[in-house]
């Protein structure tokens, strides 16, 4: 019964504004120890720390790498990619992670020149068709930072993945994609998308203020703070919003 639990956006930052965000992440990675059982693994779908910088990610690190669990990192628009790659050893940041009864496919959505939207690019999606097909005994996990759909919020909407017609139609080619997991919005958020469903994550640390005009510039409110779960059986997979916030649920030793 595999267990996947997917934290996001936790902005970690160094400084007099350091500590709510780092206590978000603490909070949230103790929950998960707290879960029985325990996951199989953790993926955080992007913006890692607020602004790119080395000293950032040296917080971040030292965070997770007290975590008994493997720790799955997904590039997010403040992220900084040589920066993340020089603090985790990570030779890229698109890679596929193999677990016995799933696979774990990171993408790199990240793209600098876009601003805050992202991009996959056809080098990467012609990489996501090949690692898919190697693999299609197992249900499959495809992991990135940009929601690849409009969900009504026009801010968030105008910084979404901006080739996200060519992921979907590179995952309709796979029926073994389980989920598609992605962070970004600062809320949870289910979706249909190319025979499967997308997963957005709420952050860890401050959520996105769930407003559809068009003329409302976007804001952040006091809501509380969680994770999801993902679990597989007989080939279906479930998510459950786990708070960790505003919540009387066992906290880990950690």
């Amino acid at each position: 019964m595999p267990l996947i639990a997917q934290l996001s956006d936790p902005h970690i930052t160094v400084g007099p504004l350091a500590a709510q965000p780092a206590a978000g992440l603490q909070r949230a990675l103790a929950r998960v120890l707290a879960l029985e059982p325990v996951p199989d693994c953790v993926i955080i779908t992007g913006d890692l720390v607020d602004r790119g910088r080395p000293a950032e990610y040296d917080v971040l690190r030292e965070r997770i790498e007290r975590l008994p669990l493997p720790v799955h990192l997904v590039a997010g628009n403040h992220d900084a990619k040589a920066a993340l790659q020089e603090a985790f050893g990570l030779a890229e940041t698109s890679y596929a992670a193999q677990y016995p009864a799933f696979t774990v496919v990171v993408l790199d959505s990240l793209n600098p020149a876009l601003g805050d939207a992202g991009l996959l690019g056809d080098e990467q999606l012609a990489w996501l068709d090949r690692t898919l097909g190697a693999r299609p005994e197992v249900p499959a996990f495809v992991c990135l930072h940009h929601p690849p759909v409009r969900v009504g919020i026009p801010g968030m909407d105008a910084i979404r993945l901006v080739d996200g017609p060519g992921l979907a139609e590179v995952v309709r080619r796979h029926p073994h994609v389980a989920r598609v997991l992605a962070g970004h919005l600062h809320r949870a958020v289910t979706a249909g998308f190319a025979g499967t469903v997308l997963s957005v994550a709420l952050s860890t640390y401050r959520q996105v203020d769930l407003c559809l005009r068009e003329d409302r510039p976007v804001a952040f409110v006091p809501e509380p703070a969680g994770f999801l779960l993902h679990r597989i059986e007989g080939g279906e997979c479930v998510t459950h919003l786990v708070h960790t916030s505003h919540t009387a649920a066992p906290f880990g030793a950690f």
